[in-house]
């Protein structure tokens, strides 16, 4: 069991605990702007850190968990010393200093490729087939952006000739998300450090943390056969597992995120999906979640829908969650013994993100 906090409704100061060993379910998480919910996620991720030997690897869109890495001052030394030596790996996107986070774009899988290119396989038939055989033509290619595009501008095939002006035209050589021959975040999340942090909120183009989640999870799910055991946090996972999906890359998302919600616990991925709005998640990740951590919601929509899907969740704390302070969440399903309103605990770790000060 992992403490989180004191539990709301006890008479006499109660901790409350959550099942560490039931992170094998998926577990939704949400709550609206302002309820705490990513301070409190960040309490629940510490605690796995120290309780347990999980991996983690979470996806970051607001730079929110870069300072996992740091523990706060007056923390008891022996967890700050634990937590010091425990191996989390922060990945960072744009001017960021620190270790990149990288991707290799010929290790995507082919409809990922061809999602992230724009390419149907039949109204674009000739620079998809180029892309179908691609890989094992470039294979000692891949050292760098330079040696594709010669590779494709070399040949007389007019297919390779308009799969380059794709590539140039969209700008896709030019994106900072690439690994090319290095080193990717895909080697570092085979050797499952306790934690990897992707930080996906300093790219230039707001295409690049979306095909980075996408190459993980699609490397996550092709290794999948290995049975590595791994909890996948997606922070703001309305971005990454839309509801309505309108371009090829949401919709490739969207597609493998279902597949790991449906299929994933059998192989060791579970995941834990965080949002303001759980309208916005599509419902066939939404509905596959056994755990339920909700904070201050008050939209009457968002809370009936809650209802519908998360069945094992009292009604009369569900009423309860429009007067929620900050910091206090509703847990329920197969992590906890039953369901209770808990005010969470303080962090350990240091926040990355934080508001802006209003101007005086």
């Amino acid at each position: 069991m992992i403490q989180i906090g004191q539990s709301v409704d006890a008479v006499d100061p109660t901790a409350a605990q959550l099942d560490a060993r039931r992170f094998n379910r998926h577990t939704f998480w949400c709550g609206q702007s302002g309820s705490g919910k990513t301070y409190a996620l960040g309490v629940v991720l510490e605690q796995l850190l120290l309780g347990t030997r999980l991996p983690l690897i979470i996806l970051d869109p607001n730079a929110d968990f870069v300072r996992m890495n740091e523990v706060r001052a007056g923390v008891d030394p022996v967890v700050a010393a634990q937590l010091k030596d425990t191996d989390v790996r922060i990945l960072r996107s744009g001017d960021a200093p620190g270790e990149r986070l990288l991707v290799r774009f010929l290790d995507l899988g082919l409809r990922s490729k061809a999602a992230v290119l724009r390419l149907d396989p039949l109204l674009d038939a000739e620079e998809y087939n180029v892309l179908l055989h691609l890989e094992e033509e470039v294979t000692a290619l891949s050292r760098n952006q330079q040696s594709l595009a010669q590779h494709l501008r070399s040949a007389d095939d007019p297919g390779r000739r308009k799969l380059l002006l794709r590539l140039e035209n969209l700008g896709i050589l030019d994106w900072d998300v690439w690994a090319w021959g290095g080193s990717s975040t895909e080697d570092i999340v085979d050797t499952r450090p306790r934690a990897t942090v992707m930080d996906l909120s300093g790219f230039r183009s707001h295409w690049e943390p979306k095909v980075a989640a996408l190459a993980v999870l699609d490397h996550l799910w092709a290794t999948r056969e290995q049975r590595q055991p791994a909890l996948i946090v997606i922070d703001e996972a309305h971005n990454l597992c839309t509801a309505e999906p309108l371009t090829p890359v949401d919709a490739a998302l969207t597609e493998r995120i279902i597949q790991i919600a449906a299929e994933g616990r059998k192989y060791g991925l579970w995941l834990l999906l965080s949002t303001q709005r759980p309208s916005k998640i599509h419902p066939n990740a939404l509905s596959q979640c056994d755990n339920l951590a909700l904070m201050k919601m008050s939209s009457p929509h968002d809370l009936a829908e809650l209802a519908d899907y998360f069945g094992y969740a009292p009604a009369d704390l569900l009423a309860r969650s429009p007067y929620f302070t900050q910091g206090q969440a509703l847990f329920a399903g197969g992590f906890v013994p039953e369901a209770s309103v808990v005010q969470i605990a303080g962090r350990l770790t240091q926040e990355g993100g934080s508001d802006v000060a209003v101007p005086m």
